[in-house]
């Protein structure tokens, strides 16, 4: 019997980040994002995300800020195991620029829509070259909901988690622009791999997940 995985998106992405992959050999759920509550913690949100989860002792996989959701969760229930793509497990393996503009609530104040409409910056930091990356980049954080994307952010930032999950696989890449590979302790890493690398180093990620998973 196929074993049932449930996968969490990166920041106000959909399933769309998991389309050139090979989930054929598991059940894929994937997690569906929802808006927050006002001033909702991310412990909070993490718990109302818990009855999209029917499996007992599951399988989590989590990209970007996925990968932090799932961790959330995973404080909350017992798991078979957890793997984290283009991701952090604490708040020490967050950038300590980001906690600086943090502390001046520079994210608060530059609009959502200017960060989603910046398309050649937001290029860059994620690693895309092709014509169909850059288009699905763009759509995904165009579909972004604004009031997550500030939330989600603000929830980055100030991220606090000092608990490391059982079981627990972090995959990052050496190129990531994002959450630079300089700043977290990563269990397999992909050469040249950006914080994209989801959609184009799909064809070595499949392998991989598809090995810890089975």
């Amino acid at each position: 019997m196929m074993k049932t995985v449930y996968f969490f998106s990166g920041l106000g992405a959909d399933e769309r980040v998991f389309q050139y992959m090979d989930l054929s050999k598991c059940n894929p759920v994937f997690i569906k994002w929802n808006l927050p509550l006002q001033n909702e913690s991310i412990e909070n949100y993490a718990a109302r995300l818990l009855v999209q989860i029917h499996e007992k002792n599951p399988i989590l996989v989590g990209v970007s800020f996925g990968g932090m959701m799932a961790i959330e969760v995973a404080k909350l229930i017992t798991i078979e195991k957890i793997i984290i793509i283009s991701s952090a497990k604490t708040r020490f393996e967050i950038p300590f620029y980001y906690k600086l503009l943090g502390k001046v609530n520079v994210h608060k104040i530059i609009p959502t829509s200017f960060l989603q409409n910046f398309k050649s910056l937001n290029q860059f930091i994620f690693g895309v070259d092709t014509f169909k990356e850059k288009q699905l980049l763009n759509e995904i954080i165009q579909d972004t909901h604004p009031d997550f994307l500030k939330w989600a952010i603000d929830k980055i930032i100030h991220w606090q988690n000092k608990i490391l999950p059982n079981n627990i696989t972090h995959i990052h890449g050496t190129a990531d622009k994002i959450l630079p590979f300089s700043y977290v302790s990563a269990d397999i890493s992909i050469q040249n791999g950006g914080h994209f690398m989801i959609v184009n180093q799909s064809d070595i990620l499949k392998n991989i997940l598809n090995d810890l998973i089975c």
